[in-house]
């Protein structure tokens, strides 16, 4: 067999493999959701909080430090009603705190 190896990006490589291209598209729709209730999260928690990972129903955020986590928390049902309100099924919220850069 004598087969050429090539580059490609990313996103190639992505669209090329099944698997790939579901965590690719989880990761844009993860984002989409974000900016979706981002004007409902305070604005001095904005820069803290990240789209994480989207389980089936449960959606995870990623927020620096353990202080906005608790103030983000106080929100979650609005941001859980926003979703639906958009069409996406969200059952829950989970928020996973990140150490703060030192």
């Amino acid at each position: 067999m004598n087969r050429r190896l090539h580059p490609v990006t990313v996103l190639q490589a992505a669209d090329d493999s099944p698997t790939l291209a579901r965590l690719a598209q989880l990761a844009r729709e993860s984002a989409e959701r974000l900016r979706a209730v981002e004007s409902l999260i305070p604005a001095t928690l904005r820069h803290r909080v990240k789209a994480g990972p989207i389980d089936g129903s449960a959606w995870c955020l990623l927020v620096e430090g353990s202080a906005a986590a608790a103030k983000l928390r106080q929100v979650l049902p609005a941001l859980q009603a926003h979703l639906c309100s958009r069409g996406w099924q969200v059952t829950a919220i989970r928020i996973k705190v990140q150490a703060r850069p030192g």
